[in-house]
C-alpha cells in the first residue's frame, strides 16, 4: 500500500503530539509510582483504606470515559473534534492534579479516604477530558500502518522520558515519603502539574487532523457502544492493552516497596528507575524495526515474553544480590517495558479501521475511552488487592524491619503478578486477528468506498 502524502507526517507534527504524553506520563507516573505511599506513608492511610480509594475513584470512570469519549466524537469546530479539549482543559488539569498532592490535615481515617477519594475523582473527570481526546488522536493524524507505529514511537519516547523524570526527580525534591516532607511532596506535585499543563498546549498548536476525520456522520451513543461490543479486533485489543499496563501498573505502584523493605537500599531507588527508562528508550526503535519486519502482534509477544521472564526472576531475587546485578535486572526489564510502551498503543488504532469498514463510521473517542476505562478499573482493583495484601501480611508504614510475610507478599506482588498479567496479554495477542496483510486489504476498501462517495467535480 502507497503512502500517501496525507498519511505520510513530518517530523514537527510527530514531535508535537509526542510532547503531550509526556505531560500525560509524567502526571500518570507520579500518580502509579508514589500515590499509594504517599496515601499510607505520608498522609497515614492504612494500606488497605488507600488501595480502597484508588479502586473506588477508578470505578467512577464506567461513566465520565465513555461519556467525555462520544462527545469528543461529536465535537465539530474550526480546530477540529479532538485538540480543542487540549487547549481549553490544560490549566484546569493542572491546578487539580497538583491538588492531588496537599496532606489535607485531617486525622481521621474514614474522612481522610473520603477526602482523597473525592479530589482523585475530580481530578480524574478532569484528565479524562483531556487525555481521552489526545488518544483518540493516533488514528486521525495518519492512516498507514507502520506510520502510526512510528508515531506511536514518537509519543513513547517522551512518556519514556517523562517516566524517567517522573521516578528521578521527586526524590531528589522530597527526599524520603514520611510525613515531615509533606511540604515537599506538595511542591514537587505542583511543578509537575505545570510543565504536564504546558506540553499540552503543545499539542494543540503543532498538530492537525486529517480532512477526512471532520466529515464523518456522527454516530449515537448506542451506536458506539454497539460497534464496539461487535469490533472483535478491537475486543483483543482491549484485552492486550489492559493486560500490558495493569502488570506496569503494579510494578510501578510496588516497585519502591520492594526496593526500600526487600533489598533494603532506598538509596539505589533512581539508579533502577533510569536503568529501567533509558534502556526501555533506547529500544524503542528496535521494536518499531521489529515491528515493520514482522507485525505490531509478533513483536508485541516477544517483547512482552522477555519481559515476563525477569518478572519471575525479580521474586527469585535474594536481598544480598550484588548492586551491579539488581541494576541489570533493571536493564534487561527496561527491554520488555520499551515494547510493552509502544506496541499495544499501535495495535488499537487498527481496529478504528475494521470498525469503519464495517459500520461506515468512525468511533475512536468511544473506543479509546472503553480502553482507558478497562485498564483504570483493571488496575483500581490491582491496585485495592495489593493494598489488601500488604494490610493483611502484616506491612507497617516506616518500619525499619517488615515481617517475613510482608516481605514476601511484596516480592510476589512486584514479580509473580505481573507476570501473570503479561501471559494473559500474550495470549490475547496470539489471536488477535489483524495482519499487515489484512489491514492494507481494510484501508484499500474504505479509500474505494470512499472515493465511490466523493461528488463529481466535473458535474
Amino acid at each position: 500500500m502507497t503512502l500517501s502524502s496525507t498519511d505520510r507526517l513530518p517530523l514537527k507534527n510527530k514531535v508535537a503530539y509526542g510532547v503531550g504524553d509526556f505531560g500525560f506520563s509524567l502526571t500518570g507516573t507520579l500518580f502509579s509510582v508514589y500515590l499509594l505511599i504517599f496515601l499510607t506513608d505520608v498522609v497515614g492511610l492504612r494500606p488497605a483504606l488507600a488501595g480502597l480509594v484508588i479502586f473506588v475513584t477508578r470505578q467512577c470512570d464506567w461513566i465520565n470515559d465513555p461519556i467525555i469519549g462520544h462527545i469528543s466524537d461529536r465535537t465539530h469546530t474550526k480546530w477540529g473534534r479532538r485538540r480543542p479539549f487540549l487547549l481549553f482543559g490544560f490549566i484546569p488539569f493542572g491546578i487539580l492534579f497538583a491538588l492531588l498532592w496537599w496532606k489535607a490535615p485531617i486525622e481521621q481515617q474514614a474522612l481522610l479516604a473520603l477526602y482523597y477519594a473525592g479530589i482523585i475523582m475530580v481530578d480524574d473527570i478532569v484528565a479524562t477530558l483531556n487525555y481521552m481526546p489526545y488518544y483518540a488522536l493516533t488514528p486521525e493524524l495518519t492512516h498507514d500502518y507502520d506510520e502510526r507505529t512510528s508515531l506511536t514511537a514518537y509519543r513513547m519516547a517522551f512518556s519514556i522520558i517523562a517516566g524517567l523524570v517522573a521516578f528521578i526527580v521527586p526524590p531528589m525534591i522530597v527526599g524520603s515519603f514520611r510525613p515531615e516532607n509533606a511540604d515537599r511532596v506538595f511542591l514537587n506535585g505542583a511543578l509537575f502539574a505545570a510543565i504536564s499543563a504546558l506540553t499540552l498546549l503543545v499539542t494543540f498548536l503543532g498538530t492537525k487532523e486529517t480532512p477526512s476525520a471532520t466529515v464523518e456522520l456522527q454516530p449515537t451513543l448506542r451506536d458506539s457502544l454497539r460497534a464496539a461490543i461487535k469490533n472483535k479486533p478491537f475486543l483483543f485489543s482491549i484485552g492486550i492493552y489492559v493486560s500490558t499496563f495493569s502488570a506496569m501498573d503494579i510494578v510501578s505502584g510496588v516497585l519502591l516497596y520492594y526496593i526500600r523493605y526487600y533489598l533494603g537500599r532506598e538509596n539505589i531507588g533512581s539508579i533502577m528507575f533510569a536503568a529501567v527508562f533509558v534502556t526501555a528508550l533506547i529500544f524503542l526503535p528496535f521494536w518499531t524495526w521489529i515491528s515493520s519486519r514482522t507485525s505490531k502482534r509478533l513483536a508485541y509477544i516477544f517483547g512482552i515474553a522477555f519481559w515476563a521472564v525477569v518478572q519471575v526472576i525479580l521474586v527469585l531475587v535474594t536481598p544480598n544480590l550484588a548492586t551491579g546485578l539488581v541494576i541489570g535486572l533493571g536493564c534487561l526489564a527496561g527491554i520488555g517495558i520499551s515494547a510493552a510502551h509502544v506496541l499495544p498503543w499501535s495495535i488499537i488504532p487498527d481496529a478504528v479501521e475494521w470498525d469503519e469498514l464495517q459500520t461506515g463510521q468512525r468511533h475512536e473517542g468511544m473506543f479509546y475511552s472503553l480502553v482507558m476505562l478497562a485498564q483504570k478499573a483493571a488496575s483500581g482493583l490491582a491496585m485495592f488487592l495489593v493494598g489488601i495484601m500488604l494490610d493483611v501480611s502484616g506491612y507497617v508504614a516506616n518500619a525499619a524491619v517488615q515481617t517475613p510475610k510482608a516481605l514476601l507478599a511484596i516480592r510476589n506482588v512486584t514479580g509473580l503478578v505481573p507476570a501473570i498479567l503479561l501471559i494473559v496479554g500474550i495470549l490475547f495477542a496470539i489471536f488477535y486477528p489483524i495482519s499487515r496483510e489484512e489491514y492494507s486489504r481494510i484501508r484499500a476498501e474504505i479509500e474505494a468506498r470512499r472515493a465511490t462517495q466523493q461528488p463529481d467535480a466535473t458535474k
